[in-house]
């Protein structure tokens, strides 16, 4: 549990939304509360405290970003254009939707979120605000496997996913900078970063900018390409995912017949993320590995045995 005060986050939210009185009648609840971010709704508006580490400077060109009309239908917007801040840490404010639901895997809206993906990619960072940072995700993907060798450095697991991890390039491990592509990227894609505003009926949008800004855009479609290649998103579904994405007119290296090129070294940079951690949370649970878990590390030993495919990636 999160040391941050939910029930701070929860004020700050229903003062957005009206004044306390005592005929109110709001919906209210945490919808998560992790290390990294502590998220709360009341009503209509949804609260969201920030990481402690969080640049504010960078936070605050993310807002920017996504309130910006070059986004419009692509970014949910938020509410107010500046984080407050609440106990210490920045607080944004945005409007609330109906996410995906994970108990009907058949609804998933691959093409939705590939369409969202092209259009973000498309857009011509020279209209955005300036100062754009860089794009998140290998930076996450290196704090997972630093979290590893801090938690569970002895676990069996453990080693074929230090041993994939050696062999991306440095970019893939937050070592060095995207010199082979530059687009807006979203950072951290997966059907959770989805919501349908209001009430349901809307288009999907793209929510959470934490991990927005410049990049490789084949960051943004290397987990849906890693759980295919690991075997947990069928086949069908990823055509369905790509087939859209090329459709709506994304990235060249990822519109062609055959984006693994481009597509490979991000989805093993997925991989052993996702494995690391898997295996942190098994072990604070005090748990063994479940059945997907098993598979994602076994895809890590896989990794180490096939050369990557370097595309546009090599000598980086």
């Amino acid at each position: 549990m999160n040391t941050f005060s939910a029930s701070a986050l929860q004020d700050s939210a229903r003062r957005v939304l009206h004044r306390k009185t005592a005929a109110c009648v709001c919906g209210a609840g945490t919808l998560a509360d992790r290390v990294d971010g502590t998220v709360v709704r009341h009503g209509d508006v949804v609260a969201k405290a920030h990481a402690g580490d969080t640049d504010p400077g960078e936070l605050a060109v993310r807002l920017a970003v996504a309130a910006h009309p070059e986004l419009d239908g692509v970014l949910l917007p938020p509410l107010r254009p500046a984080a407050a801040t609440t106990h210490g840490r920045l607080v944004t404010f945005w409007p609330h939707g109906t996410p995906v639901d994970p108990d009907r895997p058949e609804d998933a809206p691959w093409e939705a979120a590939a369409g969202l993906l092209a259009r973000l990619h498309a857009t011509p960072v020279h209209r955005l605000p300036d100062a754009l940072p860089w794009m998140r995700g290998p930076a996450k993907a290196a704090r997972a496997l630093a979290r590893l060798r801090a938690t569970a450095p002895d676990h069996p697991a453990a080693a074929p996913a230090r041993r994939a991890w050696r062999t991306l390039p440095p970019w893939a491990r937050a070592e060095a900078s995207y010199a082979h592509a530059r687009a807006l990227c979203h950072g951290d894609l997966h059907l959770g970063q989805l919501v349908r505003s209001p009430a349901g009926s809307g288009p999907w949008l793209l929510i959470d900018v934490d991990d927005l800004g410049v990049g490789d855009p084949a960051w943004d479609l290397a987990r849906p390409a890693a759980w295919f290649a690991c075997g947990l998103l069928p086949a069908e579904d990823w055509a369905r995912f790509h087939a859209a994405y090329r459709r709506a007119g994304g990235a060249p290296q990822l519109s062609g017949p055959d984006p693994w090129p481009a597509l490979d070294v991000p989805a093993r940079a997925l991989t052993v993320q996702t494995a690391a951690l898997a295996i942190t949370k098994a072990v604070e649970a005090g748990r063994p590995l479940d059945e997907v878990e098993v598979a994602v590390v076994d895809a890590c030993d896989r990794m180490v045995r096939v050369p990557t495919q370097l595309g546009h990636d090599a000598a980086k």
